[in-house]
């Protein structure tokens, strides 16, 4: 089954493939099949994911898979949430992985409450229309780290540091964060709904 994801991001791609090799599903950014990417006005991941899923469905008549994820700190009442993505430029930076990361750490400079949480919804559509899309959350909670930490994994992993290894995600191997990551969680779920609810 041909599955379309509407993100455009290739360690994203590459992190999912891997999680849904188990059905047997062959995965394809929506870039790669000329989809323009959707709108995102809402503020839950939710609501954002669906819309993406929907619109790639939409644009190309297959199943889709969408993925909105961010980081959720508590000290910032739970921010920068569905505008993960694009937090570094509220202060004036670029968008990118490294700015989000040096804008946070500045940001947090002064602050005790280091707790955040690492989140990510997944969407599936078998059509734009579907009535019934499938959802699964994963959910990782850790703290803020004062100094970026490790090279494997995007965005904030250098600076999420998990208790219970006692690292931060960029320092784990790659196949020991897939298993404990927010998405890995969430694609783990998913997996198991569309195995039950598309496969059987």
């Amino acid at each position: 089954m041909k599955i379309v994801l509407a993100s455009n991001n290739q360690g994203k791609l590459v992190e999912l493939q891997t999680m849904f090799s188990p059905l047997g599903c062959t995965l394809v950014r929506q870039s790669d099949l000329g989809v323009p990417e959707a709108p995102e006005p809402h503020r839950t991941f939710v609501e954002n994911a669906l819309a993406k899923a929907r619109n790639a469905a939409r644009h190309t008549d297959l199943p889709a898979l969408a993925d909105d994820a961010g980081l959720c700190v508590d000290a910032f009442g739970g921010l920068p949430g569905v505008d993960t993505a694009y937090y570094a430029t509220q202060f004036g930076y670029a968008k990118s992985d490294d700015n989000n990361v040096r804008a946070l750490l500045e940001q947090m400079r002064n602050l005790d409450n280091r707790r955040a949480a690492m989140v990510s919804t997944l969407v599936a559509v078998r059509s734009a229309d579907d009535p019934e899309p499938l959802i699964a959350v994963g959910r990782v909670v850790g703290q803020i780290a004062r100094e970026p930490a490790g090279s494997n994994g995007f965005g904030f992993d250098p600076v999420m540091w998990i208790p219970e290894f006692g690292q931060t995600f960029a320092q784990l191997p790659v196949e020991v964060k897939n298993a404990n990551s927010h998405r890995g969680r969430a694609a783990r779920a998913m997996v198991a709904l569309m195995r039950d609810n598309w496969l059987s």
